[in-house]
């Protein structure tokens, strides 16, 4: 039996549910820089109490902080924010279809500022040209896209744009770290507390409590997944390698399509599914063709899946 399974399992059920517990937070009326902001907060609480009890510091390199806030701003502050405005206008399964498109993102950045993956290939170049093709089904472009509904596909595509941009520098200026994944991952959150809490009561004033559904969302979504799931990822890179880890992206739409229809009653039109069966493949056709092995020595954090 494949141990690694129900970590795989669990993953991928924990950042597919995030988009509807975004939904649920700002149904109850959370503005959304107040959602990205608790997400973050409760997420850094989590992991630096785990930091604490495995007995590791905080480093005092400043341009280590320098660098955890900027991956911060990308992977973090903006997507957060924009997936939860995006979700005021479009259902949670939009939104889960629209975050699959981060590897798409992470290629194109990729090629544009890593010197050695200057060169994707023909494979790869049809498979970011299969994913735009997929967004543009999702969009449902050729009924126009001047709704509300498209402003918020594009807040999450924008979102999933930041993911990728993220990651190319992530990769790019913190990838060659002496620290742990989770000491980098609680500096990295911490920060997005930080940034968010500078901003969200400037943008949206004070908070208020939205009732306890939706305080309960907000305590699944920032601790659970935002916070445990870091680790989660991590002990599955460890146990089954990063391939194993990296195809979490395929499934994560499966939940989010199925809890936004089951749960929060959401309709799934064929252009979403058909749209998203699209990314999905053309994800698979960007994926190198040869992937690191699992190994006893944490991976370096770009190999680390983004939460919606």
């Amino acid at each position: 039996m494949r141990r690694w399974l129900p970590g795989f399992v669990a993953l991928s059920a924990i950042w597919g549910a995030s988009f509807a517990l975004i939904k649920v937070a700002v149904e109850a009326g959370v503005a959304p820089v107040w959602v990205a902001l608790w997400r973050s907060l409760l997420g850094a609480v989590t992991l630096w109490i785990v930091l604490l009890l495995r007995g590791e510091r905080a480093p005092r390199d400043r341009a280590l902080w320098g660098h955890s806030a900027m991956v911060a701003v990308l992977l973090n502050t903006v997507p957060f924010t924009l997936f939860s405005f995006g979700e005021t206008r479009v259902s949670s399964v939009l939104a889960g279809v629209m975050n699959a498109t981060t590897p798409l993102f992470t290629l194109l950045f990729a090629v544009l500022t890593v010197p050695e993956d200057r060169r994707p290939g023909a494979r790869r170049l049809c498979g970011l040209a299969l994913g735009f093709v997929g967004v543009l089904t999702v969009l449902g472009a050729w009924h126009g896209l001047g709704s509300g509904a498209t402003v918020g596909a594009l807040a999450c595509l924008s979102a999933a744009c930041c993911y990728g941009a993220g990651f190319a520098y992530l990769r790019r200026f913190l990838s060659g770290r002496p620290e742990s994944v989770t000491t980098l991952s609680a500096l990295q959150i911490g920060c997005a507390a930080a940034e968010l809490g500078l901003v969200a009561p400037l943008a949206a004033g004070a908070p208020h409590w939205p009732g306890a559904a939706a305080a309960g969302a907000l305590l699944v979504l920032g601790g659970l997944g935002t916070g445990l799931a870091y680790l989660l990822n991590l002990g599955l890179i460890r146990a089954a390698g990063t391939a194993v880890a990296s195809a979490v992206t395929y499934v994560m739409p499966l939940w989010s399509t199925a809890l936004g229809a089951a749960f929060l009653a959401e309709p799934v039109g064929w252009n979403a599914l058909a749209g998203g069966v699209l990314v999905i493949a053309a994800v698979a056709l960007t994926r190198p063709r040869r992937l690191p092995a699992a190994s006893a020595v944490p991976p370096p954090p770009k190999e680390r899946q983004p939460v919606g």
